[in-house]
């Protein structure tokens, strides 16, 4: 049952003393934009009547077809608590529609609504998702700009004074539950200034809604500490990046599809055939998944995020692991996501790619229960373990030729996710490094 109505809505804004309501909604690219009106106009945008130019947004529409229609899903209302005594700043999060009243084909939001709705049609009514977003936290200058230089150096589960991102981060969590999340863990990572805040496993779109409002809570209270929080995957040469592991399950009503107990360790066969379609489908949907240049410094061997395309319920080397839990916790963990990644594409590939599993019977290979990154290359081959893509140029080269990942996106936002991307590539790729120079100029 949804939890707000329009009237819940307008009487809220009142009582809370709400000045400002920012229309949200989220970019091909994943970049978090919005609309602000003030408190006068809520009654218009509730009435889905919110016009806003479309042409400006990266990968939505052309000039002469701009005009775009906010319509707002009222669940997501919420005060942000940290706004200003002389009036609040609420949000609402919005489906993007065309000017007749069709959901546009470039929003992600609504193409992760399509591919749910083709998973409905297979007897699945929800898709679940438990992300866990790492972030690091950087100091401030005196002028505002963010350093490198660490709050700390705190390692795994490292407990204050060592880690000194303890107050930034409990301040967060105190945010979040403030705006109704159900924080299940927050600590120190393995690399220094490096965080990690785990909530509630939610339905795939309200998980995306989340993951978004996440990365704008975090960013937001460090500031108030003088600190800088970035989602970039490896900011720092030489320790561990942060990734966003993905627990995903499928359930039909209040059954967990995934498991059966009569089944092998657990599993039930759509767990595995979901699990293999996300094996066959990995090294095409990484460009989705990891869509930085960025993001291939992190998937290297040694630092604990996954490169080589394999899956184990005992090690956390490869890229699928099955946590030991079962029955309505029965999941499959996808290790190799990023925070860089745009969550509503993210989980459209990898459930398409799951799906493909179920239509097709797909059966996974064997487990891999041996530290991968002790293998070496013709050890990996004879166990039939490929590598992830090592660069973005080559995992857009990938994207490209895979029939059921492209579905997943739609030809809108395939076509112009790949367009931005190649111009990011191409920009990284001309570029003279530091390096390039260090190792050359004297030597050549």
């Amino acid at each position: 049952m949804a939890k707000y109505t329009r009237e819940s809505i307008i009487r809220m804004a009142m009582e809370e003393n709400v000045k400002f309501i920012r229309l949200q909604f989220t970019d091909i690219l994943g970049t978090i934009k919005n609309v602000e009106i003030p408190v006068s106009q809520l009654n218009k945008a509730l009435s889905n009547k919110m016009m806003f130019d479309g042409s400006s947004i990266e990968g939505f529409v052309r000039i002469e077809e701009s005009d775009m229609y906010l319509y707002p899903d009222l669940d997501t209302w919420v005060v942000f608590p940290w706004t200003a005594e002389k009036g609040k700043v609420a949000r609402l999060i919005c489906d993007i529609y065309n000017a007749e009243g069709i959901p546009f084909a470039g929003d992600p939001r609504n193409n992760l609504k399509r591919v749910l709705k083709e998973m409905e049609e297979w007897g699945f009514t929800h898709f679940n998702l438990g992300p866990e977003p790492e972030f690091f936290l950087f100091r401030l200058s005196e002028t505002g700009e963010p350093t490198l230089e660490l709050n700390d150096h705190g390692g795994y589960f490292d407990l204050a004074p060592t880690d000194l991102g303890e107050n930034c981060r409990r301040d967060i969590v105190l945010e979040l539950e403030e705006m109704g999340f159900e924080v299940e863990a927050s600590h120190h990572e393995v690399a220094p200034g490096q965080h990690e805040i785990d909530f509630k496993y939610a339905d795939a779109i309200t998980a995306c809604d989340n993951i978004q409002t996440f990365k704008l809570v975090v960013k937001t209270i460090a500031r108030k500490h003088g600190l800088h929080a970035t989602f970039m995957p490896k900011p720092l040469f030489g320790v561990s990046g942060s990734g966003m592991h993905c627990n995903l399950s499928l359930f039909a009503g209040e059954t967990n599809a995934f498991y059966n107990e009569s089944g092998k360790d657990g599993l039930s066969d759509d767990a595995f055939h979901f699990l293999a379609g996300i094996i066959r489908h990995a090294p095409y949907f990484t460009a989705v998944t990891n869509p930085t240049v960025n993001s291939y410094k992190r998937l290297v061997p040694g630092y604990e995020a996954p490169c080589y395309v394999a899956w184990s319920s005992r090690n956390r080397s490869p890229l699928v692991r099955i946590p030991t839990s079962r029955g309505l916790s029965t999941r499959i963990e996808v290790r190799s996501v990023d925070p860089t990644a745009n969550p509503y594409l993210a989980m459209a590939v990898l459930l398409e790619a799951g799906l493909d599993g179920i239509k097709n019977k797909l059966i996974p290979s064997s487990p891999v229960n041996r530290n991968i990154y002790t293998m070496s290359k013709e050890e990996r081959l004879a166990e039939g373990i490929i590598d992830l893509p090592s660069t973005l140029g080559l995992a857009l080269e990938n994207l490209k030729i895979d029939e059921v990942i492209a579905r997943a996106l739609g030809d809108h936002i395939l076509k112009h996710f790949i367009e931005a991307k190649e111009v990011e590539w191409n920009m990284f790729r001309i570029q003279v490094h530091p390096w390039e120079r260090e190792q050359y100029l004297k030597m050549y």
